[in-house]
């Protein structure tokens, strides 16, 4: 059996569009005033065909649509994208599809179309619940329309899940476990709850290189507001189980388990990133970028593939636990050890044991509650030569 068997395969599916560009994000993400559908669709279509052609045989465990804003597809499209993956694969019925949604009534028109397509999860980005940080985070919804979109979403699919931004500012700790309390009484069972981080590149970053992004959390209140973040979502029955995803038991998003497990997935549409196995070895791919440049691709070559670079089985081994750490369930360190063809640093390792950074149980290595929030720490203290 192939190491990514472990973890499964999946399809990630990246539209780059959106009606808005907010001030914190550094995704590939572009607003365009016009928008050629069936262009798109078939060059999607052509690129999952081509995908499939280098890795045929597979069996997909999910598929994800994120962006951009897909909410903005054409529930055609969706469709079209869902079953040509059927054609070129095999599509169970258990396959987990989900689509990242925004909460404006526009989209929400949709959901319904969405749900015919084949979609079974959607993710939304509300990002807040109170109205004045929407607008401070150039949000185009207001809370009112994120809590409706919310409810014609529970009704649609079985699984809802959305993303809140914390640490923004001006927010205190009590402040913010009181809007966490809320998004968790609206009955959801999956929450992905992020730091507000300021990226260069980005309006927020240009405007914090100039000393104009006022009354961010210093690094103690920020600390202050990732551990109380914890405490409430286990008290109220929503575990972490990954760094930033909290969800009760079965719920967890089985497409991001693929990456954090260190499984397979293609990487489909602009800016995609992918890693693939063939004939035995791995390999890091990646599609152009840019929109238009990605379909000149596709229209010349058959596909948006800008690089694929062959990942050595040390590196492997590095990849794998610094997705994997970042999980509940851990590292398992035969599994590191096969792929790297020598066990873990035992002097990092011991080091970190006796500091209680990590916990370690039979072959099965975990963050504690001390590590998870200096993980990147703890992985350079691991991962030393």
């Amino acid at each position: 059996m192939e190491d990514w068997q472990d973890a499964g395969f999946g399809v990630y599916v990246h539209w780059p569009f959106c009606m808005h560009k907010c001030p914190y994000c550094d995704f590939n993400s572009h607003v365009s005033r016009e928008i050629d559908q069936d262009k798109w669709r078939e060059a999607l279509l052509v690129d999952i065909r081509r995908s499939a052609s280098e890795i045929p045989d597979r069996r997909v465990d999910t598929i994800f649509f994120g962006g951009g804003t897909p909410s903005l597809m054409p529930p055609e499209t969706v469709a079209a994208v869902i079953e040509e993956i059927g054609k070129v694969w095999t599509l169970p019925k258990t396959t987990e599809i989900s689509l990242e949604a925004n909460p404006t009534s526009v989209e929400a028109g949709r959901f319904a179309g969405y749900a015919d397509a084949g979609v079974n999860r959607v993710s939304m980005g509300i990002q807040s619940l109170r109205d004045a940080d929407l607008k401070a985070l150039g949000r185009m919804h207001s809370v009112a329309e994120a809590r409706a979109a919310f409810d014609i979403a529970r009704k649609q699919f079985d699984r809802v899940s959305f993303d809140l931004i914390y640490a923004r500012q001006g927010q205190t700790v009590d402040e913010w476990e009181a809007e966490l309390v809320e998004a968790i009484d609206m009955a959801v069972d999956h929450l992905s709850l992020y730091q507000l981080t300021i990226e260069e590149g980005t309006r927020f970053g240009d405007l914090y290189a100039r000393g104009k992004l006022r009354n961010l959390p210093n690094d103690d209140l920020a600390s202050d507001m990732y551990f109380r973040t914890q405490e409430v979502c286990e008290r109220l029955g929503l575990s972490a189980y990954e760094t930033s995803n909290h969800a009760r038991a079965g719920a967890e998003s089985r497409h991001n388990l693929i990456y954090w497990r260190y499984g397979d997935y293609v990487g489909i549409g602009p800016g995609a990133h992918g890693r693939t196995t063939v004939e035995g070895k791995k390999y890091a791919t990646e599609t152009f970028e840019n929109p238009d440049q990605w379909l000149n691709a596709v229209a010349q070559n058959g596909w948006g593939r800008k690089s694929s670079e062959e990942v050595t089985k040390p590196d492997q081994a590095s990849e794998y636990l610094m997705m994997s750490l970042r999980l509940a369930e851990g590292t398992d360190l035969d599994r590191f050890a096969a792929l790297n063809g020598a066990p873990l640093n035992s002097d990092g390792l011991n080091y970190l044991l006796e500091e209680r950074f990590v916990s370690l149980e039979n072959s099965n290595l975990k963050a504690t509650s001390k590590g998870k929030p200096v993980l990147n720490a703890v992985l350079r203290q691991l991962l030393e030569e």
